[in-house]
């Protein structure tokens, strides 16, 4: 059975478990420091509020000099309010001027810069020996995929054209009990 210590247990700050006990003491005198900064920044404060803020003594004033005091606190109200407001405007414009710094220390350091560009007159081929590089053959010919048509199909479609003819005369031509015999006939029930 072993007796060891059971090792001191590390503020709940800490989840990472250190690997040697110079990075525990070091973790552990970080904190006692950080804890130290924030009492000596809380006792600041109230010394800082103490000497801007003396204690208001209102017991046994006059009307008027209660008025004269409230005329005073006033001023200086608002002499703290156009302070306040200075400082949150210098703040920003510092912040602006932070983050405009930075976007131009990413476009001097960062890879992506854009060249500048220039319009250059390219040819279809030229075009086509760029993109496909070695498949590319020759020039493009474009009447290659093109759809072939048959002389004979350009004559039937005339042929078809020239019989149809002019609708208005195959109406009058069909209208009337003359036009009923020519279509019986036609369809070869006269016989």
């Amino acid at each position: 059975v072993c007796h060891q210590k059971p090792p001191t247990p590390l503020p709940p700050r800490v989840q990472a478990k250190p690997k040697s006990k110079i990075s525990i003491l070091l973790i552990q005198r970080a904190i006692e420091v950080l804890e130290q900064e924030k009492i000596n920044r809380d006792e600041d404060k109230v010394k800082y509020l103490s000497d801007k803020l003396p204690p208001l003594q209102i017991t046994g004033l006059s009307m008027e000099e209660l008025q004269k005091l409230c005329r005073q606190l006033h001023v200086k109200i608002d002499v703290v309010d156009e302070e306040r407001y200075d400082f949150e405007a210098k703040v920003n414009k510092n912040n602006r001027d932070i983050h405009e710094l930075k976007l131009k220390v990413q476009d001097l350091g960062g890879k992506f810069k854009k060249p500048a560009l220039r319009k250059v007159r390219v040819s279809a081929d030229e075009m086509m020996r760029a993109l496909l590089g070695s498949k590319h053959k020759g020039s493009m010919d474009l009447r290659a995929n093109l759809k072939s048509v048959k002389k004979e199909d350009i004559k039937q479609e005339k042929v078809i054209l020239t019989e149809v003819g002019d609708w208005r005369k195959n109406v009058e031509a069909m209208s009337g009990m003359e036009g009923r015999k020519k279509m019986f006939d036609a369809a070869g029930g006269g016989q």
